[in-house]
């Protein structure tokens, strides 16, 4: 059971302790030697020193030790009594000072994340609703034309219904899109790494786009190291990473120059391999290279019209860069007007086997 003095009760103690040691000493040094005496004085001033530090200790230290305390349960998110480690240590105003200091500053931050999360949060409402209501008119529009013409002949019906088809194909590509994304974000979704050749999935992956490329006439290229072109194992998620580079390689066909070219580099890099993927477009302007993995974000309303014709999402890029992080790496950016858009990532190689590390011994 904890025991509370008021401060006017610890100053009337205080003060008949002072009193004793100094009627103490104003009896006896008369009738003292000088040594004696001297060291009696020595003593009272030490008594006297010991109980003013005592009051500082009751009436103010014990103040702040509970100051304190309260600071490192909410910095601790802990409602519990704490052990008094605060005690007789130097500067404790100081001290507390940084700390309150200290937390100001890291509740602003923390605020203004909030207000950022916030905004973000509204583009990101308003950026789903405007994507979802695109392909839910056009469906609506051509399946309301069908039934309220009742003169409409079969080719016409046909040709509405695949029109309203596509456009319920590319929301439903929407969704897909934002439940993988919301269930990257949570970290449900877990990676399934594999060791298996890089540069062949590339190769899957340019016959998958080659139509798509040759419609805007776009040569595919693939550079793979010159020393050992072979080498290009790596240890990630096959399906996952395949998604990346579909989205970037498309992207890259999509807004890079027409009659131009997209180059997909595999470069060693000590443990890991870096995939760069790079076209000649336009290129991206400084201030927009950091949000072009954003939910939903494009430069301009062109390449909204140009994404939504070739039945993108707007969510690709952020798709695979919670792909890319997720295998502890990050998609960089390096982009000049007139010069084209590179963008890269790491992947790890495979750790070599005892026989590959004996093979290369022999040779």
């Amino acid at each position: 059971m904890k025991l509370t003095v008021s401060s006017r009760t610890i100053a009337i103690i205080l003060s008949l302790l002072v009193a004793a040691v100094l009627t103490t000493l104003a009896w006896l040094a008369p009738t003292m030697p000088f040594q004696q005496g001297v060291l009696a004085a020595g003593v009272s001033v030490a008594a006297c020193f010991l109980l003013l530090y005592l009051m500082f200790e009751a009436l103010i230290f014990r103040e702040i030790n509970n100051i304190y305390e309260s600071l490192e349960n909410i910095k601790r998110k802990e409602f519990r009594r704490m052990s008094n480690k605060f005690l007789f240590r130097p500067e404790p105003l100081k001290r507390m000072r940084d700390e309150i200091l200290d937390m100001a500053q890291r509740r602003q931050q923390e605020i203004e994340e909030l207000k950022r999360l916030q905004v973000l949060r509204r583009e990101f409402l308003a950026d789903v609703s405007h994507e979802l209501k695109t392909p839910i008119f056009a469906a609506q529009g051509f399946v309301h034309t069908i039934l309220d013409d009742d003169d409409v002949d079969d080719f016409t019906r046909k040709k509405f219904l695949q029109k309203a088809a596509t456009s319920l194909d590319a929301l439903d590509a929407l969704v897909q899109d934002l439940v993988t994304i919301s269930q990257l974000e949570k970290g449900v979704v877990r990676m399934r790494r594999q060791r298996f050749n890089l540069g062949e999935l590339v190769q899957d992956i340019f016959e998958q786009l080659e139509m798509k490329a040759a419609q805007r006439q776009v040569t595919l290229e693939l550079q793979l190291p010159q020393a050992q072109p072979e080498t290009t194992l790596v240890v990630a998620d096959r399906n996952r990473i395949r998604q990346v580079l579909i989205n970037l390689i498309d992207n890259a066909i999509k807004y890079g120059r027409e009659n131009g070219h997209v180059t997909v580099s595999l470069l060693p890099n000590g443990k890991s391999l870096r995939v760069q993927v790079q076209d000649d477009g336009e290129g991206i302007p400084k201030q927009f290279q950091n949000r072009i993995f954003e939910r939903f974000y494009r430069i301009d309303k062109s390449r909204t019209r140009e994404s939504r014709q070739a039945g993108g999402s707007g969510l690709g890029l952020a798709i695979s860069k919670h792909i890319v992080e997720a295998h502890k790496s990050t998609i960089r950016v390096r982009s000049e007007l007139g010069q084209g858009t590179v963008l890269e990532f790491k992947l790890p190689k495979p750790k070599k086997r005892v026989a590959d590390k004996l093979a290369d011994a022999q040779a």
